[in-house]
């Protein structure tokens, strides 16, 4: 058994590799002749190595001859099978297991040949915590470990925050942090704006409070009518008794959660339903999910599939239920039914295999009538309207590609574009971005940041020549692909410290160039210093060139922009008392209290310090020296 399929935890039980030398030319027919005819996994490999294809067979022997003995192959099966230097195969007991396999293997390698989709490993949820007689309800995201109920999972993170802050105006439950929470000594602003009750100061009864929580589960149940209902009791008994500011309260609430009703509420289902449909053209294929939860249309989520040429939409759902579903840490994400545009390749397999993961059956569905086919035809409607988009965008892209070719009169179009900023306070949490694009867009996965240290602060050419000295480095040791066309934001100054690793590091194939904002930093006035070339240049505002070089750039901007607010943040929650011997978190927190925050303890003396309790004379000195030492 290899390390690879080691670190996937496979049954070594069940584990038969095979293969050939990588060096030598590969036969086939030697191949197969040893080939099991029991169910497992393959991987193919090309001459340097790399894995171009992985794929699951009830029967080994017979699929993979298939790629060599039949006739009628696509253009694309014919050109992988013409690169194929050896073949590795993983024997398992069972065809699901070798479906699970296939999954895993294919979301950490990535192959060329395979249909690829972005690995969402974590769903958004709405979390309720299950401490006191005053829960929270929070965003959440990540292992489901937290004590209390969890809601979801939402399509995305705004959805999810959609719905908490219109629970924040039903049902006015906290949603601050537990910190904050229980150092509050006066309501904050969310009670003013009624969207808390305060519980923090004693201002709702436990009662009261617990009431608004059961409503607040019950609509993300999708009980809507159970708590109009009860609301509308509620109203008409606080009438009765001329308590109109109570009755008022529940008309106003009833009257948002049937305008709510009336956005979300899907007619014909009221259970968790997933509909997903996938629509392709020659180069392109898009599936688009609709996420039911309760009755309720959480929204929608789009995907854009790689390496979709030749495949069919069976195929294509088949793999989207796959990468997408089977996943341990998702399990109870999975809906007891999955409606679909056609029937996956493969349906059977999946429903078992998805079923045995979460324990309950799972069914996918693609003949339909009534609601349930309109839902289906509204996926196929949006999933199309946004591959016209998506092809329509990568049609302008690559133009802008062949238009940077021209401009720098570069003999081939360039594949790969990486671009370098640096972001900063004042000096402070230096941070450098690297952002990657090729001819379809922007390549998250190659994304890195540098956390500046060791510098001047505020030296931004300090800064930029040690990211591009860590980024090259790592080049030269073999890590990434070198770009053909490297942006710097900045001047000439900015250019030269690229030019310099570049130089000291034997990079050679890679055209750099400084990109200088324009005066006040407006769009369509950048100059371009291009390194070789003595004199800078300036192209049109609307040529396609400077706009892929403007995209790039902002793009870098952002992520450093992000990298270094994060950097701060952290920096900044990090307290100075933290670094001091012999301060552990009740002294911290009881100085921080007696003093009004940090600001009062960095201006307070030695006396002052002393007289709290628990801090002794020397204990003392040591925080003053903190605050005071040069």
């Amino acid at each position: 058994m290899n390390s690879l399929d080691a670190e996937l935890d496979v049954d070594a039980d069940a584990d038969i590799t095979l293969g050939v030398d990588v060096d030598s030319a590969f036969d086939a027919k030697a191949f197969l002749r040893t080939l099991t005819s029991k169910p497992g996994v393959y991987r193919m490999y090309n001459v340097a190595g790399d894995v171009i294809y992985v794929g699951k067979a009830r029967n080994l022997k017979k699929r993979v001859a298939s790629y060599f003995t039949r006739a009628d192959q696509t253009a694309k099966t014919r050109a992988m099978v013409s690169l194929i230097a050896h073949i590795e195969v993983v024997v398992t007991n069972t065809e699901n297991e070798a479906l699970i396999l296939e999954n895993n293997l294919i979301k950490s390698l990535k192959p060329v040949y395979n249909i690829l989709y972005r690995d969402d490993k974590s769903y958004p949820y709405i979390h309720l915590s299950g401490d006191g007689d005053f829960p929270r309800l929070s965003y959440y995201r990540g292992g489901r470990k937290e004590a209390g109920r969890f809601f979801g999972p939402y399509p995305s993170a705004s959805s999810a925050r959609e719905s908490l802050n219109l629970l924040q105006k039903l049902f006015p439950v906290r949603q601050c942090e537990d910190n904050y929470y229980k150092n509050r000594t006066r309501p904050c602003l969310q009670y003013q704006i009624k969207r808390c009750t305060a519980p923090c100061v004693g201002l709702v009864k436990a009662a009261d409070y617990q009431n608004d929580v059961r409503h607040a589960v019950m609509f993300l149940e999708g009980k809507n009518n159970v708590v109009i209902d009860e609301l509308a009791n509620k109203m008409e008994a606080a009438a009765e008794v001329l308590d109109f500011e109570t009755a008022a309260k529940c008309r106003d609430q009833i009257s948002a959660l049937r305008t709510v009703q009336e956005h979300q509420y899907v007619t014909g289902e009221n259970g968790d339903v997933d509909v997903i449909a996938a629509v392709s053209n020659d180069s392109f294929g898009c599936v688009q999910v609709f996420f039911i939860r309760g009755g309720n249309n959480l929204g929608n989520k789009t995907f854009f599939p790689k390496h979709v040429e030749d495949a069919g939409v069976p195929d294509m759902l088949a793999a989207f239920i796959a990468q997408y579903y089977l996943d341990r840490d998702s399990a109870n994400a999975v809906p007891a039914e999955i409606l679909t545009n056609a029937e996956p390749a493969e349906r059977e397999l999946l429903e078992l295999t998805l079923a045995e993961q979460c324990g309950r059956k799972i069914q996918i569905s693609d003949r339909l009538r009534g609601d349930r086919q309109r839902w289906v035809d509204l996926a196929m409607t949006n999933a199309r309207t946004a591959l016209d988009a998506h092809v329509a965008g990568k049609a302008t892209l690559q133009r802008r590609f062949r238009a940077l070719a021209d401009v720098l009169e570069m003999t081939q179009v360039p594949k790969r574009i990486e671009c370098f900023d640096i972001s900063h306070t004042m000096g402070e949490a230096t941070v450098a971005s690297c952002v990657v694009f090729d001819v379809n867009g922007p390549l998250k996965s190659d994304y890195r940041r540098f956390n500046i240290e060791g510098i001047t602060p505020g030296d931004d050419y300090a800064a930029m020549h040690q990211a591009l000295e860590r980024r090259f480095k790592r080049l030269k040791a073999g890590e990434g692909k070198t770009p053909d066309v490297l942006l710097i934001d900045g001047g000439r100054n900015q250019l030269a410290q690229a030019e310099t690793v570049l130089t000291a590091l034997n990079v050679t194939g890679v055209l750099a160039i400084g990109v200088a904002k324009g005066p006040e930093r407006k769009a369509g006035l950048e100059t371009l210093f291009l390194s070789g070339r003595e004199l800078p240049f300036i192209l049109p505002a609307d040529s396609p060139a400077l706009n892929l070089i403007q995209h790039v750039r902002d793009e870098a901007h952002r992520f450093a922009v992000y990298g270094h607010r994060q950097r701060r943040a952290k920096a900044r929650q990090t307290s100075t008392l933290e670094a001091i011997p012999g301060l552990g978190p009740k002294r911290r927190q009881q100085l921080l209290r007696q003093f009004g925050g940090l600001q009062g303890v960095a201006r307070a003396g030695v006396e002052d310090l002393s007289r709290i309790k628990g801090i002794s004379k020397e204990l003392a000195q040591r925080i003053y020296e903190v605050f005071h030492s040069g």
